[in-house]
This record gives C-alpha cells, structure tokens and sequence, in this order.
C-alpha cells in the first residue's frame, strides 16, 4: 500500500518516557515521512474524488450552495443590509469548511487504519498530518468560487489577496494540532465524531461567520458585559475570519480590504505551534495502545 521508501520499523515509546523525549521522536517521525504524506495526501484526494459523481468539484459547489443559503436567510428573512454581503459571507465559509472537513477527517484518520496497523508498523501521526494536509488542497479548490465571486466586486480586487496565503498558514497550523488530537481520542472515544459535529454547528454560530465582531462587540448584551469580548476575540476563528474578511472584503464600515491583524496572527500561530507539540505528545504516550483497541 505505501512506497517502498515508506517502510520502516517503528520503535514503541514507554508511555512513562519524558515529554520532550515524545516530541522529539515525532518530529524525527514526521520529517523522515514526507513522502509517505505526500502518498497519504494524493490517495485521500483520490479518493474523494471518486466516492462522488463530482468528486472535488463538490469544494466548488459546496461552498456555493452555502453562499446562497445563508444569502437568502440573512438578506431576505433577518433583511441585514451588510454592502457585499455574499462575498462577506464567503470569505467565512471558505475557511470554516477547510476546518470542518479536517475535523470530520481527522476523527476517524487513525481509527479506519485500525487493520492496517495492526499488521504493519509505521509512524501513525502521519495519518492525522495527512488529513490536514489533504484538507490544503480543499481549499485551493475553493479558491476557484472565491475568485468567480470576487469578479462581482471588482473594487475587491486589490494587492491585499495576497496576505491570504499568510493566513492560511496560520490555520494549517491551527488544524494540524486539531487533527492529531481528535485522531488520538477517538481511538478510545468512538462518539467523539458525533460530539465534535454538535460543537462545530455551535462554534461556527458563536463565531462572526454570518456578522462582523464589531456588530457583535456592538451589541448592549455584550457592551454590558466586558468579559464576552475577551472570549470572543480569543475564539481562533474571530482571528482568522476577521483576517479573512480583512484582506478579500474589507473593513465592516464597506471599506476597501486592508491588511489583517498581525499581531492576532502571530499569536494564533504560536499558540498553534505549542498546541501541535502537545497535541503529538499525547498523542506519541497513547499510540502504544492502538493496536490493542482497534
């Protein structure tokens, strides 16, 4: 199934050796795997492209069919007069489905290899990092509809696009210690897929997805109560929406699109980055066990 190069004998850590001991031995694991991701990655898109009639072409519709759905509830119904609200609304959904669909993915990356590991021994936290990866290549695919909407706005069109790559990074990172963690508690947790799809629905309503944070910060409710807006602004997808929305829509007022929060984004990067060491941790003193509960 994997490359010849793939293969390798994998030494099991005591579940009692030192965390950084376990860091270490996942980095080298991760770095002397690359092309066994890069198979992982390339057999993942495959084969989401043929458990569809569409395929792949399901990250262009998809976010779309949103796009329109949300269109009609928020335009129509709740009647909001955000200016350019599609493309407002779709520089949300966009990045909300890359972390969807990576969490979804990531919950069952290790659990349906449970055979396959079983049999071989091989490095499996290349099997979360693959499904995060994979989820990389989703969103260049959504990239193609951001571009068809963005040519409804051609004042939108600015050098600003360019810092979407940036931010990207950022929730790669972000995603990465999600998939690693989730891949590793669902092993032991089977409901743990049905819980993190209740979660999602619920963060991505307490995320502004539909609304700016600053019609939220607006809001007498919260302007009552200082302490919601320090949770909210510490909600990773306040940071990466607002950055989104930053650099492809623009300001809240309509304005043209600036640069995003910097600052936010280093700290949600380094943040991820420590979140990914602890995550691969766990993960390294739980991974002795997978054989015996898959």
């Amino acid at each position: 199934m994997f490359p010849a190069r793939s293969r390798a004998v994998v030494r099991h850590i005591s579940s009692t050796a030192p965390a950084l001991t376990l860091l270490s031995e996942a980095i080298r694991e991760v770095a002397s795997r690359r092309r066994l991701i890069r198979y992982l990655v390339q057999a993942d898109m495959k084969k989401r492209g043929s458990d569809t009639v569409l395929g792949n072409v399901w990250w262009i519709l998809d976010p779309l069919l949103q796009m329109a759905v949300y269109l009609v509830f928020v335009s129509i119904i709740a009647r909001s007069q955000a200016k350019d609200y599609p493309l407002f609304i779709f520089a949300a959904i966009l990045p909300w489905k890359w972390y969807s669909s990576v969490v979804a993915d990531s919950t069952t990356s290790v659990v349906r290899q449970g055979q396959l590991i079983r049999q071989i021994a091989f490095p499996k936290l290349v099997l979360p990092i693959a499904t995060a990866t994979a989820g990389v290549v989703g969103f260049a695919w959504g990239l193609i509809p951001l571009i068809g909407v963005m040519f409804l706005y051609p004042d939108r069109i600015t050098p600003m696009l360019l810092w979407v790559p940036v931010i990207a990074v950022v929730q790669y990172a972000f995603s990465i210690a999600t998939a690693i963690l989730l891949s590793a508690l669902n092993v032991f947790f089977r409901d743990l897929g049905n819980v993190a799809g209740h979660v999602l629905r619920l963060w991505w309503f307490l995320s502004p997805s539909l609304y700016s944070l600053a019609t939220f910060e607006n809001l007498k409710f919260v302007q009552d109560r200082a302490y919601l807006k320090v949770v909210f602004r510490l909600n990773p997808f306040s940071i990466l929406f607002e950055a989104y929305r930053s650099v492809i829509y623009g300001t809240s007022d309509g304005g043209l699109p600036v640069p995003p929060d910097v600052v936010s984004l280093v700290a949600l990067f380094l943040v991820s980055v420590v979140l990914i060491g602890l995550a691969a941790i766990f993960f390294k003193r739980v991974e002795p066990d997978f054989a015996k509960v898959l």
